[in-house]
């Protein structure tokens, strides 16, 4: 299963947070590429190139330019799992997926109260967010990909 980058942002000392979209939070040190990857070692030489970091297309890695770039496994499997505000919480098009559900599922859900508006799912614009909690009470165990 693929953990696909949601968003990035650089941090001091060449560290990275990084948010999946199944919910959860990572820090990713750069500087342990520096010994096993040289060209990983301009990020330190160049500060603004570091801080032009960005997610991938379609959220498999991310990338500074053509040459320098992460998968969304590295970050996964060596980044260290940091606890935020936002954790367990996911986009209804990433739970859809995951679950293997239309969107309208959640949709009728939440208007007939079985996710709750302001405890299991919230809307920001335009855009509903569900917690994983109450995905998996109410649907079980996400069996799709991303």
């Amino acid at each position: 299963m693929f953990h696909i980058v949601r968003n990035v942002s650089p941090l001091p000392d060449l560290k990275l947070i990084v948010q999946f979209a199944e919910g959860a939070t990572k820090i990713y040190d750069v500087k342990q590429l520096f010994a096993k990857f040289p060209t990983f070692a301009t990020l330190q030489d160049d500060p603004i190139l570091f801080s032009d970091v960005a997610v991938d297309v379609g959220g498999y890695g991310i990338v500074w330019n053509d040459e320098l770039d992460l998968s969304c496994d590295e970050l996964w499997e060596k980044g260290q799992t940091v606890n935020t505000p936002f954790d367990g919480l996911m986009a209804f098009s990433d739970a859809t997926a995951l679950w293997g559900l239309n969107e309208s599922t959640l949709r009728k859900a939440v208007a007939y109260g079985k996710l709750v508006n302001g405890i299991d799912v919230c809307k920001f614009g335009k855009q509903w967010v569900v917690s994983v909690k109450a995905m998996q009470r109410e649907y079980g165990t996400a069996h799709g990909s991303l």
